[in-house]
């Protein structure tokens, strides 16, 4: 790959992710949204396990997945905020502790078998696992507490990281990350509209404003 093109993917990733940092908490200071604090504690964890199974599958460097390190940057401070700033509705539930406990539980098992390829795919499933709160909560609700701008990035970076990103455990990890985000946009359209058709006033009936 051309070293230009390579130094683009890599500018482009970490100055999306820093934009992405800087709106979000933004965001959450002015209450402009309300993030699920369980998530982005998952994305942490599993983030930095994700990074240390790649390196340890192959003498890669951190270049090499720029998406995953600046990644774990991104989602620490995020989840750091949402802990001081964030509001009552955005902490742990019982079911939030109890999927955080099960994610500690493979990261235990994998530091005792050290077996990184296997690893590294259960931690992707990990991730997926992580936007379970905010899902079941947009879901339920129908109401979208999300911002649009932050998701599309987490949508347009791992794609540009893929002009950088060595190794198959770097591409699935980009790929797990456009997924993700570009199916929970899907649901914050639809919690939109069902929020706008809820809210447009009731059409008026001609036969009876005939009769009337």
């Amino acid at each position: 790959m051309p070293a230009g093109l390579r130094l683009f993917s890599l500018a482009a990733v970490c100055f999306t992710n820093l934009l992405i940092g800087l709106r979000y908490c933004w965001q959450i200071r002015r209450r402009a949204i309300q993030p699920a604090l369980a998530m982005w504690v998952f994305f942490t964890i599993a983030a930095v396990g994700s990074l240390l199974t790649y390196l340890g599958e192959r003498e890669h460097g951190l270049l090499d997945n720029i998406l995953n390190a600046s990644d774990i940057v991104l989602v620490g401070c995020v989840a750091l905020f949402i802990a001081c700033c964030g509001e009552r509705g955005s902490r742990f539930t019982r079911v939030d502790a109890g999927c955080l406990l099960a994610v500690v539980m493979i990261m235990i098992g994998w530091a005792v078998t050290r077996h990184h390829v296997a690893a590294h795919a259960l931690i992707q499933a990990v991730m997926v696992i992580a936007y379970v709160p905010v899902v079941r909560r947009i879901w339920v609700s129908k109401r979208n507490t999300e911002s649009f701008t932050m998701w599309i990035g987490l949508v347009l970076a791992p794609a540009v990281s893929l002009l950088s990103g060595r190794g198959t455990l770097a591409m699935v990890y980009a790929l797990r990350a456009m997924a993700c985000p570009a199916a929970l946009l899907l649901l914050m359209l639809r919690a939109e509209r069902t929020a706008r058709s809820g809210a447009a006033p009731p059409t008026r009936d001609p036969s009876h404003a005939a009769s009337g």
